[in-house]
């Protein structure tokens, strides 16, 4: 079952109207319907105006496309189709903006790529002679007819993309030559640079003492990179850190420097030979452009404003060139100048090279002084926790202390005394400390010499003739048998060492 509206399959060559919406499809008295298969062989598709005009432009297509190619080749042809789409301007109003020069209309990709896919000066040349046959030649080759009527077009072209790049030109130079003049002009000034290569010298001459390398008078500027090699024994520390915290401790002006070195980070990445070729490359362009303008031919037209206005280009850009070669040369005399100061060969060390490794030395040694402060703050924080902990624990120590000061005032001092009697009467005080055991026979054996020193003085200070004391002398003999049968204080001495040994 077709689809409404849809083309029939039986009927070749004829679509089906569609219909609007109205009261048709519900009358029944109608005698064309959707669906009438009678009715729609005698129905003809009425052409629309949007179906004429598309089958005009197809006409036209089928014409362009019989259109052959008579003196471009197919890629040639190509690629100026592909621009005249990009930019679609009429081929007279580009023609007029060459030869006005008017930079509103024509721009520099276009410049650049006319120069590139316009046909050679003999097919332009051929292409001239066709103006009668301009219908029946493709698009491009129709182009490059009305350009074959501007005289000297690549030259001028060529003229035309110098003017709108010369600012370009002008802006990329300039900075550069500044840039390294300036450094140039820091470095000879810096008495803080000057300071620090001096440290440097000392240090090296210290290290080398007693060598061959001992006591020099200078060093290469290369070997400012190379300080970071040199590494300590536990590998944490480069000299390069040593010579940062010297100069930070013992020379705070020194650490200054970086900041008097403003313009080496720009003139690192200059290139002298570059800069050159771009600046000798501006100079044949003036002079060939200054050349041409004098051996041009008249304007072809009134609108022919190529010589007037290039002419005052020329004066303008050859004054700023002579300007910006005084800059470039004067730029190579503080160069040499520097290089003379510094002692090394300017024509061996590049611009780029110098200024390189100034700028990797200087980002060297703050990168080091950060490393520094870092490992000070750690060494810090250590020594900090260190001290918390000794204090804790000294703390902790004394309070014990006050706690058994505490228990032994709460006692009896009594003992106490007793105690120290007691050791300094068995000599203990005076030895090294035994153990337990040794301890308590040290302390029987002073009560016992104790005992029978008391003994004999009682008895020197008694008469001989009083029974008392004799009774009493009995008693107190009876009461010894702890003394184990000892006779006088010597026994008493040898019995007590022996058993406490």
């Amino acid at each position: 079952m077709c689809r409404r509206g849809a083309l029939s399959p039986g009927v070749a060559g004829h679509a089906v109207p569609s219909y609007p919406k109205d009261t048709r499809y519900n009358n029944p008295d109608t005698s064309v319907t959707p669906y009438s298969w009678q009715g729609l062989k005698n129905v003809k598709a009425v052409p629309t105006k949007k179906e004429q005009d598309g089958g005009d432009e197809k006409k036209q297509l089928q014409k362009k496309k019989v259109k052959e190619l008579k003196i471009l080749d197919s890629k040639c042809s190509q690629n100026l189709s592909i621009f005249l789409g990009s930019f679609r301007v009429p081929y007279e109003e580009i023609k007029n903006a060459i030869l006005e020069v008017n930079e509103k209309v024509i721009t520099e990709s276009m410049v650049q790529s006319m120069i590139k896919l316009l046909p050679e000066a003999e097919q332009l040349n051929v292409l001239a002679e066709m103006k009668d046959e301009y219908n029946d030649l493709a698009e491009s080759e129709q182009f490059a007819v009305v350009m074959s009527g501007v005289k000297r077009l690549t030259p001028r072209l060529q003229a035309v993309l110098f003017k709108l790049q010369f600012e370009e030109q002008l802006n990329n130079i300039k900075p550069d030559v500044v840039s390294v003049t300036a450094a140039c002009e820091e470095l000879s000034q810096s008495q803080n640079f000057t300071k620090l290569l001096e440290i440097i010298l000392l240090l090296g001459n210290y290290m080398n003492a007693g060598s061959r390398n001992g006591k020099a008078f200078g060093f290469s500027i290369s070997y400012l990179c190379k300080l970071r090699d040199t590494k300590s024994a536990d590998l944490k520390q480069t000299l390069l850190h040593f010579l940062a915290d010297v100069c930070q401790e013992q020379y705070p002006d020194v650490m200054g420097f970086a900041d008097e070195l403003i313009h080496v980070e720009k003139a690192s990445r200059v290139s002298a030979e570059t800069l050159q070729k771009n600046l000798d490359q501006m100079g044949r362009q003036i002079k060939n452009l200054k050349k041409d303008l004098e051996t041009f031919p008249p304007p072809q037209s009134d609108k022919d404003l190529f010589v007037e206005k290039m002419s005052s280009f020329v004066g303008t850009a050859e004054e700023q060139f002579e300007k910006l070669d005084m800059l470039h040369k004067n730029m190579e005399k503080q160069y040499s100048d520097l290089g003379e100061f510094f002692v090394f060969d300017p024509r061996k060390i590049s611009v780029e090279e110098f200024f390189g490794d100034l700028n990797t030395f200087k980002n060297m040694f703050q990168q080091a002084v950060k490393d520094n402060q870092k490992r000070k703050e750690t060494e810090e924080k250590i020594k900090r926790a260190k001290l918390a902990r000794e204090k804790a624990d000294k703390e902790k120590e004394d309070k014990q202390k006050n706690q058994l000061l505490d228990i032994n005032a709460e006692g009896d001092e009594t003992g106490i005394m007793d105690g120290l009697l007691e050791a300094l009467q068995s000599g203990a005080a005076f030895r090294r400390k035994r153990g337990p055991r040794q301890a308590a026979n040290h302390r029987r054996a002073g009560n016992a010499v104790t005992s029978i020193l008391a003994k004999e003085l009682m008895q020197e200070g008694t008469p001989s003739s009083s029974k008392q004391p004799a009774k009493k002398k009995q008693s107190d003999e009876k009461e010894e048998p702890k003394l184990e049968g000892a006779q006088s204080l010597e026994e008493l001495l040898d019995s007590t060492l022996s058993r406490s040994n």
